[in-house]
């Protein structure tokens, strides 16, 4: 469940890290990138295999991203999240996102206690339409 607290964030945020963002325009981490984009927020690609994706400069981690993250969005399989929470708590995002089918329960508590809101399981495409036009 999206609590009031987490449609305030989607609300309020302007930079997304996205994590595992494709450059293949097919790929669920592109589509849902594009959409957070035209939907008015700076996308930040983080790719180790890409330079660029969607004419923005793409990161190889987190650790390389420079100034302020809301939002990291997690498109990474569930046994590779761990060490994306644990990089992505440096950058003390108001919120930590895994797209359906991710989960960390580890990497949920330890963000949780640096005070991180995380989301599970769940399209921030879908959620973020939903809190907003509903």
């Amino acid at each position: 469940m999206i609590t009031d607290q987490i449609i305030k964030i989607l609300k309020s945020a302007k930079n997304i890290a996205v994590v595992g963002c494709s450059r293949d325009p097919g790929k669920d981490s592109y589509i849902v990138a594009k959409f957070l984009k035209d939907a008015g927020f700076t996308i930040i690609p983080v790719n180790p295999f890409a330079d660029e994706i969607m004419g923005l400069k793409s990161y190889k981690s987190l650790s390389e991203v420079k100034g302020r993250v809301d939002i990291v969005n997690i498109f990474r399989p569930s046994f590779e999240v761990l060490p994306v929470i644990e990089e992505a708590v440096s950058l003390k995002p108001a919120l930590i996102w895994m797209q359906i089918g991710i989960k960390s329960r580890k990497g949920y508590d330890i963000a949780s206690k640096k005070g991180i809101q995380v989301v599970m399981d769940k399209c921030i495409m879908v959620e973020y339409r939903y809190s907003i036009y509903s």
